[in-house]
């Protein structure tokens, strides 16, 4: 990290380095600098913290140093992707200058900006999910009933708009999941989970978005993409293309449509839903045990994304869900062509990401050998897919006739390119005849000095003269002091070492000239003809990314075959009729936990619309509830599911209250997020929702939640008719059953054997007959002693007369307020079993029992 002067704030580096800081005053400036990417001043510290690297200090500015930091350039990704994860955006500015020709400092521009939500380089993307950059565009009041909304996935090229109720703003993102946020200054934007850019309101303006979007498209209208309605989400589109635009500093080709989402496509989740099913991520952050990790067993990362996006999209169009469900049948019923079509997936590259760098012009060379050894695998994956199926069909029409592609990719590139262009080998051999000429003078070079160097020992008689070739001193004569008295007069001294001196004779000379000027010529020979062939392929960027869609749903179909025989999944029906019935369901991810697990129906309809489910804690009443969640999930998704049948009716929504958890960052309690969370299904459900509430109330005084469950259950069943999961521990709550024929009771029952607790994890029709939550605790380790008490005390309550008071509580036993206290040598006697005292046991505890009597009043 060495600088030929010491920087100060008025000399021309720092001039100019400042004047490009100026430019990007909210992002952090890498300044390339030889072998190292340097970051000055407030840039330094903030680098030297996040990144734990070096914070040095170089000359001055105003009497103060200036603090500096660097990272080297041949391993500056790995710090970039250490930034963008923290959510921060780095502008680059290379050298493009010559320093040899250069009076000042030399020449810099910016040559790319790298943000958490435009990555799209393959060393910084997560080849598993989908790296989304959204916008969001207000009505403009001061409490925004209306948000447009914009995302973009710039590798791929997916462009979708969308307009929301603001309330609906944390579920849209909780399904999208951007790495990146736009967002105007006025705008209130609390606990996002991803970097927000702040950009001026004017940016989001309607007229400029579709002036900006038409543009783009090369239309005259929006009318043809089923968007001219949505004004708001057009503004935040407009914004979104402009900055996208600004920081890739090229043309975006490859995003040639935008299509407009609507609520009703979707079976639609909440933020806590997504949580609490755990999808794709555990409710500790962690991405297993999740049901994405159970159900990938694709070959690509196409496959992992598409099918993470499957999960995090049920929909409610019943035709494509019948075309996912009926191809993965049939792959499901000829396992081999399943298992080949996977061997021949794992071979592909990532098109879908190799497509979009070819657009943005940013591909390399590997990037281009991958395509065409994927190319090369289409008539395979095309005569392998079975052809008696519509889906399967479709997709085996999307991979046919690419020859042309391949051929040239295959004339194009060497079998094995370098990494990276600038250390040449890219190329193929026979590709172009100029390159090929520079070459064979750069190859030619050993051969030519193996003969110099023979035809010099000949002629001056020095048998350890070698002609040799480093970088620093190009080619030379090298000669033992010992014999340096013989060297010929042509000679001229190149370098003197310890014990050699090396020198350069007018013909090596010449030649270096030639050979040196060959080789950088054929490395810009080399650049031209590559990016010429980016050209030429950027039309083709909609057939990449039609292919790669292509082998992602096929990769998805192939890889849920196999899982459907390997975790016993069968097909899903679909209804026309309200209602979801499962007949031997089980939880996906629980199931691969344990060595065995019991399986359970379920029957949701008009006329059995909310199942009240007691039982004891750990008898299986979160995991029943869960499960019927994620079948009906997994068949929303055209997915197989985990069961031995599944009927499932129309779903709009679903809803899940599962689980205690605080927000104390926000100042609510456990209580109050539950509250609230009951309070957003209770507004928002539906006849066709799926609403799964468990223990309603259980965070307040007893006859506070009871009287809270009660009611949330009786507006479900009246008001909402929601098919509905409530588990509860009041047993008070059964009774509805009397009132609302459409109410059933369920349980999950255990049995005592012994002094152990067997939970027996079958869901039953009626009502629990006890909590065994006294059996529970102990099973937990809670101290004998306290076990005992609390017996004692349950025995008490049972048999005493229950009155609310101030603040009533279902186990508060109000006994008479002048009854004595009970004799703690009662409790004594209590504690005792006779036989299993010894007579020296028995006579110890007769004098404590007389002790305890003539001590107490």
């Amino acid at each position: 990290m060495s600088l030929a002067k010491e920087p100060t704030a008025h000399t021309p580096m720092m001039q100019q380095y400042l004047g490009i800081k100026a430019q990007h005053p909210d992002m952090l400036l890498f300044y390339r600098m030889g072998d190292f990417y340097e970051l000055f001043f407030d840039d330094a510290e903030k680098a030297a913290r996040l990144l734990n690297i070096t914070l040095t200090t170089r000359g001055a500015s105003a009497g103060s140093p200036i603090k500096m930091a660097g990272v080297p350039y041949h391993s500056a990704e790995q710090y970039l992707a250490r930034l963008l994860k923290l959510g921060e955006s780095v502008v680059i500015a290379e050298q493009v200058g010559d320093p040899a020709m250069s009076k000042g400092p030399v020449e810099r521009q910016v040559s790319r900006i790298v943000t958490p939500g435009t990555l799209t380089d393959s060393g910084l993307l997560d080849e598993t999910r989908d790296t989304l950059i959204l916008a969001i565009a207000p009505d403009g009041a001061s409490a925004p009933a209306t948000l447009g909304i914009a995302w973009l996935n710039l590798a791929a090229g997916r462009f979708r708009i969308s307009e929301i109720e603001s309330y609906a703003l944390p579920a849209l993102l909780a399904r999208v999941r951007p790495a990146e946020i736009l967002a105007p200054d006025d705008f209130a934007l609390d606990d996002a989970a991803c970097a927000v850019r702040r950009l001026a309101p004017w940016q989001f303006d309607t007229r400029g978005g579709q002036s900006r979007l038409m543009q783009q498209f090369g239309t005259r209208g929006l009318a043809g993409f089923g968007v001219a309605d949505l004004p708001l989400a057009i503004a935040a589109a407009g914004a979104l293309l402009d900055y996208i635009q600004t920081t890739q500093r090229t043309a975006l080709p490859h995003v040639q449509s935008i299509r407009a989402e609507r609520d009703d496509d979707f079976v639609q989740l909440d933020a806590a839903t997504r949580r609490n099913l755990e999808l794709t991520e555990t409710l500790r952050g962690e991405s297993a045990p999740t049901l994405l990790s159970v159900l990938d067993s694709t070959a690509t990362g196409m496959g992992t994304r598409l099918l993470r996006r499957w999960l995090h999209h049920p929909l409610r169009d019943r035709e494509t869900l019948v075309r996912r469900r009926d191809a993965i049948g049939t792959l499901a019923a000829a396992p081999d062509t399943a298992s080949a079509l996977t061997r021949l997936l794992k071979s592909c590259a990532d098109v879908e990401r190799i497509g979009g760098r070819i657009a943005l012009k940013n591909a390399r060379p590997r990037d281009l050998s991958g395509l065409r050894d994927t190319l090369a695998l289409l008539p395979g994956l095309v005569a392998a897919l079975p052809a008696n199926d519509a889906r399967l069909a479709t997709l085996q029409a999307a991979l046919a006739g690419r020859p042309e592609l391949h051929a040239l990719l295959a004339q194009a590139i060497q079998p094995e390119p370098a990494s990276v262009l600038r250390e040449g080998g890219v190329i193929a051999d026979g590709y172009d005849a100029e390159l090929d000429e520079l070459r064979a003078l750069t190859r030619d070079a050993g051969a030519f000095l193996l003969e110099l160097e023979t035809r010099e020992r000949a002629r001056t008689g020095i048998t350890g003269l070698k002609v040799e070739y480093n970088k620093v001193h190009g080619f030379y004569i090298e000669v033992g002091r010992s014999q340096a008295d013989k060297v010929p007069d042509d000679y001229r001294r190149r370098q003197t070492l310890k014990n050699a001196e090396r020198y350069i004779t007018p013909e090596l000379k010449a030649f270096e000239d030639k050979a040196l000027s060959a080789q950088e010529r054929a490395l810009a020979r080399e650049k031209a003809l590559f990016e010429a062939l980016l050209a030429s392929l950027a039309p083709h960027v909609p057939d990449f990314l039609a292919i790669a869609a292509a082998l992602a749903e096929i990769d998805v179909l192939a890889s849920q075959a196999e899982r459907a025989g390997t975790l016993k999944l069968s097909s899903p029906d679909y209804s026309e009729d309200p209602g979801i019935v499962i007949r031997g369901g089980r939880h996906p991810v629980v199931e691969a936990q344990v060595d065995h697990f019991i399986p359970n129906d379920v029957t949701l309809n008009r006329t059995r619309q909310m199942l009240l489910i007691t039982g004891p804690n750990m008898g299986g009443k979160s995991t029943y509830m869960r499960q019927v969640a994620l079948i009906t999930l997994m068949a929303c998704c055209g997915l197989w599911v985990p069961a031995s049948s599944a009927k499932i009716g129309d779903v709009d929504q679903i809803f899940t209250r599962i689980g205690a958890s605080d927000d104390l960052a926000g100042g609510r309690s456990t209580f109050m997020v539950e509250m609230t969370e009951t309070a957003h299904i209770l507004h928002n459900a539906s006849a066709n929702s799926l609403v799964l509430l468990d223990e309603i109330g259980r965070g307040t005084s007893t006859f506070d939640g009871l009287a809270l469950a009660w009611a949330v259950a009786r507006h479900l069943v009246a008001a909402t008719r929601a098919f509905t999961l409530f588990a509860t521990h009041y047993f008070e709550l059964t009774q509805l059953t009397q009132e609302f024929r459409q109410l059933a009771n369920v349980h999950l029952d255990a049995k005592e054997h012994g002094a152990d607790l067997v939970f027996l994890h079958t869901v039953e029709e009626g009502p629990a007959s006890q909590s065994y939550g006294i059996q529970v605790a102990r099973l937990a380790g809670v101290p004998s002693p306290v076990i005992h008490a609390a017996r004692r005390h349950l025995r008490e309550l049972e048999d005493a007369q229950l009155q609310p008071g101030p603040q009533g509580d279902l186990f508060a036993a109000h006994l008479p307020h002048d009854a004595p206290p009970p004799h703690p040598a009662l409790d004594q006697l209590r504690e005792l079993d006779p036989d299993a005292l010894t007579p020296k046991a028995a006579l110890d505890i007769v004098y404590a029992l007389k002790a305890l009597t003539d001590t107490s009043p």
